[in-house]
């Protein structure tokens, strides 16, 4: 798929005096002051580009923040991507990321979805010093990154159930040992809506 850019890239790279915002997948919702990138040309849409091809259209080290809400369990190579965003993001850059949990029942539905997300994906990019309790390899990938915050977001379409839900995601979110119980144990019980991570390349990043 041939990228599509509609605004003068290279000018706002080049203004130093100006933050630099990333939108992937935005769809039909563009915020302000956020370059946005779809695969669609829909109205507001920056940047017509398919995801799956990375962002080459995007220079090493030059974007502040990305972010990414429920597009990467549509990707096949997510492996790809998330090596891109390490490369654009700037060495203090932060990637704001929103995927649906593994045991969300309404994950299953969507057939465009192509993989599952859970408590330990984004740690399988972190060297093991920093990793949670439970060990994952970080062999698969050379890509790194230091997750500043990961959160399980509980939520339901029942508006009744939804302040207990909430109130039970608060406690879940005071302690990692707590998350990786409730994942382990009481996923299927409770299930999660989805996982919000903060992650920003790790100081071992080259260009």
């Amino acid at each position: 798929m041939e990228t599509f850019i509609k605004i003068d890239l290279d000018d706002i790279i080049k203004d130093n005096n100006k933050q630099l915002i990333i939108e992937l997948g935005c769809g039909q919702k563009s915020k302000q002051g956020r370059i946005t990138v779809d695969k669609v040309d829909l109205p507001g849409v920056d940047i017509v580009a398919d995801l799956e091809d990375g962002l080459a259209f995007l220079p090493n080290n030059s974007i502040d923040e990305i972010h990414c809400r429920s597009v990467l369990e549509h990707i096949e190579n997510f492996e790809s991507l998330m090596a891109e965003i390490v490369r654009v993001l700037k060495k203090s850059g932060t990637a704001h990321i929103f995927v649906p949990h593994f045991s969300n029942p309404y994950y299953y539905s969507d057939y465009t979805h192509r993989r599952f997300f859970g408590l330990y994906t984004f740690y399988y990019f972190v060297n093991p010093k920093n990793q949670l309790s439970r060990k994952v390899p970080d062999f698969y990938t050379n890509t790194r990154i230091k997750i500043l915050s990961q959160r399980l977001i509980f939520r339901s379409a029942f508006k009744i159930i939804n302040p207990f839900k909430k109130l039970f995601g608060w406690y879940i979110n005071l302690h990692t040992f707590l998350q990786q119980y409730y994942e382990e144990n009481l996923c299927y019980m409770i299930p999660c809506h989805g996982i919000e991570v903060v992650f920003t390349p790790d100081e071992q990043k080259t260009d």
